[in-house]
């Protein structure tokens, strides 16, 4: 395996936030009386499904690439349900069209420039989507926040946010770790695969935290009655 036991341990604990954040904000949501914020928590499943994909790619030593494969497809299509969990949550209320929607996480960070089963112009094609598509995400978050602060506290929202950084990082260590040091990959670079990823647990924690925070004033509220 490529992996130190301490990066590993970050990989897991990334891993392990967002299934806890699924939970967290299932139970938020139905705490509150939101079919349409647990809707949303539900259907964050699918992109912890993903990250399960990129620990089994890591596990086999970065030797079976469709392992990578399967975890972009499912956040791919993951996303759709997002989207559509977040058009439900812009619909309270009122009717409105909401633009497309979309998240990127583990894929981009797990190595340099992958060998990819299903070939690497379809893998790229796939990671660029998904990148613009994540975008759109992020600005449909802001609008959700701005019309309805019950649905996801501000350090939620700026959790996902943080994926751009750990993006950007992600690139200039790729950048670092095959360029300049000579490493193969991302992930024979132990020490900069590490850093990357640690921004995503960072990520997945403000994520956690938001929820936490959130569950906490509507526990206080509900006493308060």
């Amino acid at each position: 395996m490529l992996l130190s036991p301490l990066n590993w341990v970050v990989h897991l604990f990334s891993s392990l936030e967002w299934g806890v954040a699924v939970l967290m904000l299932f139970r938020y949501g139905r705490l509150v009386g939101r079919p349409d914020v647990a809707r949303f928590g539900l259907f964050m499943i699918p992109h912890w499904v993903g990250s399960w994909f990129v620990l089994g790619y890591h596990l086999s030593g970065d030797r079976l690439p469709f392992m990578l494969d399967m975890s972009e497809l499912v956040n791919f299509f993951g996303s759709i349900f997002l989207l559509s969990a977040t058009i439900s949550i812009l619909r309270r209320g009122k009717p409105q069209t909401a633009g497309f929607a979309g998240a990127l996480f583990a894929g981009i960070a797990v190595s340099g420039h992958p060998q990819s089963w299903m070939g690497n112009n379809v893998f790229d094609a796939i990671l660029q989507l998904s990148s613009i598509v994540y975008l759109a995400f992020l600005v449909l978050l802001l609008r959700v926040r701005k019309q309805d602060p019950e649905a996801f506290s501000g350090l939620t929202v700026f959790g996902f946010w943080f994926v751009l950084v750990f993006i950007s990082v992600t690139i200039f260590c790729m950048y670092l770790a095959t360029e300049v040091r000579g490493f193969p990959t991302l992930s024979h670079d132990d020490l900069l695969h590490g850093l990357a990823e640690s921004l995503l647990s960072v990520s997945n924690l403000l994520i956690v935290l938001g929820i936490h925070r959130q569950t906490k004033r509507a526990k206080e509220k509900m006493l308060g009655r």
